[in-house]
């Protein structure tokens, strides 16, 4: 399957990146290398491109692609490990990061890769196919407690007790082996007016059992934090988020990163020795317009929230 994805926002990102042609920038979710060609496009020999990604088919795609710049740096890894990375590189400063969270349409649509409710594949959900966990292991060998936990914490999952309860009992007879296998327990957890009224009910437990497999969370506040201190006077950091989790840590992190003090309201005198890395330039998210919503449907969750370094 040739790997594909309509890079999201697009237009928003690479605007707001306001890109220096002799700069260093850090695409830190390649994917198919949408938003990296725009990028590497408005840099001159002496700019410099790095882009990360743990997909190693998304790395393959990549390197082919831009096999004749001589300017592009391509690493397989988790972006996590970026300022490590770009470190060990000589790196010590960079113009500009992206930090695209979603799911590429390639991950999605391949049934082997078992990230769809709408494809029938074995429960995988791996964007890094090196590592051990996987969604089957989460899905028939996590406690109770620990999948209760993850519905409700990382899918906001308002009916995970039922859900769980299915899943729990179903293992129980037999190893819970495919996508639609654990769509229809699922399915089977909700009156059947719920289903027909509200669509995707899946959906939520899908997300929830992803991001632990993939553990999309965990070290996303302190890699932003890193970057963005990473980042040279007028850089700019770009983030698109997908749900909420996500974008509430963005958020969080830069407005903590735009504040002089973050002492508790009430102190007298300002004790934290907080310093200010910069400024917020979205004070709103950036959303997709209806153009990109016909052209690209998936773009309808995503939003963009820009920072610039003083």
């Amino acid at each position: 399957m040739e790997f594909k994805h309509t890079p999201v926002l697009l237009n928003s990102v690479i605007d707001g990146l306001n890109i220096k042609k002799d700069g260093i920038y850090v695409d830190c979710t390649m994917g198919g290398g949408g938003h990296s060609y725009e990028i590497i496009k408005r840099l001159s020999n002496k700019g410099r491109l790095i882009g990360f990604d743990k997909d190693i088919d998304a790395v393959k795609v990549c390197k082919t692609k831009f096999k004749d710049f001589q300017n592009v740096n391509i690493i397989h890894s988790d972006f996590k490990e970026a300022p490590n990375i770009l470190n060990e590189l000589g790196i010590d400063y960079i113009d500009g990061f992206l930090i695209d969270l979603g799911v590429s349409s390639y991950q999605i649509d391949n049934a082997l890769r078992g990230f769809s409710i709408n494809n029938d594949g074995k429960l995988d959900m791996r964007m890094n196919q090196e590592q051990d966990l996987d969604a089957y292991y989460v899905v028939n060998n996590y406690s109770k407690e620990s999948l209760l936990k993850i519905l409700y914490t990382y899918g906001e999952e308002s009916n995970a007790k039922k859900i769980v309860d299915n899943i729990v009992e179903y293992r129980k007879i037999k190893p819970i082996t495919t996508t639609f296998e654990l769509k229809n327990i699922i399915e089977q957890s909700f009156p059947k007016s719920v289903i027909y009224s509200k669509g995707g009910v899946s959906k939520k437990t899908f997300q929830a059992i992803r991001i632990e497999v993939n553990g999309e969370l965990k070290g996303l506040e302190n890699v932003i934090e890193n970057l963005i201190k990473m980042l040279n006077k007028n850089g700019r950091g770009a983030v698109i988020s997908f749900h909420s989790l996500e974008d509430r840590i963005v958020k969080d992190v830069f407005k903590k990163s735009s504040m002089s003090c973050i002492c508790p309201p009430k102190t007298p005198v300002c004790i934290c020795k907080h310093v200010k890395l910069g400024n917020i330039l979205t004070k709103k998210p950036i959303i997709a317009d209806e153009k990109e919503l016909k052209e690209n449907p998936r773009s309808s969750s995503a939003k963009l929230r820009i920072f610039e370094r003083i």
